[in-house]
């Protein structure tokens, strides 16, 4: 059963360290089958590594935490090559695509050149709902600061703009990811810009932000918005939260 509606949740979380296995999966990717709506059977995540360049040992690591969480996962590989000529196939059969963190800038490149943009947004508009963590959230947005190109933060415009506004990831835990979002938005390189602490996520219907959620109790969720009458260019307003269980 697909979700209702093109569903994104777009995050800054998802797995941590596990107790049994390397990773295992955190409240946020539960919360992203639970939008998928499956019933019956055991939930379908495609995951998507390519930000990392498909490494093997973290397929394996994914793969683990979703056997121990009861979740059949499926690793997209893009390198040496597609796994099929037909996408959209194998994207469509599954509940959720979570793609993984790494460099957002050679993900765009690498999935254009295979034609996973339109297969993706293909997905979107089918109910499979989309979602992933850092490089696996600016994906899905018209872009935001990114290190994809070494330690000094750099803005990308060229995401998937399946979501119409900027995004900014890991607000907390990287002090210069606040400022650069604040300057890009107050000089117009990027627009509105919705940004997530670590654990933190966002969940759209449509292009419609629905809800800020979060896996720990510490996470905020934030709104930057261009205002040329503030000391700063930008106003910042904090988003109320719902905290997972």
């Amino acid at each position: 059963m697909p979700a209702q509606q093109p569903t994104i949740l777009a995050t800054s979380g998802g797995m941590r360290r596990g107790t049994r296995t390397e990773l295992e999966f955190a409240p946020l990717i539960h919360f992203a089958v639970e939008l998928s709506g499956v019933t019956g059977r055991p939930p379908r995540l495609c995951h998507v590594g390519t930000a990392c360049g498909d490494q093997r040992p973290q397929n394996a690591a994914v793969a683990a935490a979703g056997r121990e969480a009861g979740i059949e996962v499926t690793a997209l590989n893009l390198f040496p090559m597609p796994p099929t000529t037909e996408l959209a196939d194998l994207v469509l059969s599954h509940d959720v695509v979570w793609v993984g963190g790494g460099s957002v800038a050679n993900l765009l490149a690498v999935w254009r050149v295979h034609g996973l943009p339109e297969v993706l947004r293909q997905a979107w508009t089918a109910g499979v709902v989309l979602g992933g963590v850092s490089a696996g959230s600016l994906c899905w947005f018209v872009g935001g600061p990114t290190d994809s190109f070494g330690p000094d933060l750099r803005i990308v415009t060229d995401g998937l703009a399946l979501l119409p506004y900027a995004n900014g990831v890991h607000y907390d835990s990287e002090a210069a990811r606040r400022p650069a979002v604040h300057a890009a938005v107050a000089s117009g390189d990027l627009p509105t810009a919705h940004c997530t602490d670590d654990g933190a996520g966002l969940l759209y219907h449509g292009t419609t932000l629905v809800e800020a959620v979060a896996e720990n109790g510490a996470a905020g969720a934030y709104l930057v918005e261009r205002d040329a009458t503030a000391e700063l260019g930008v106003v910042e307003r904090r988003l109320d939260v719902r905290r997972l269980a």
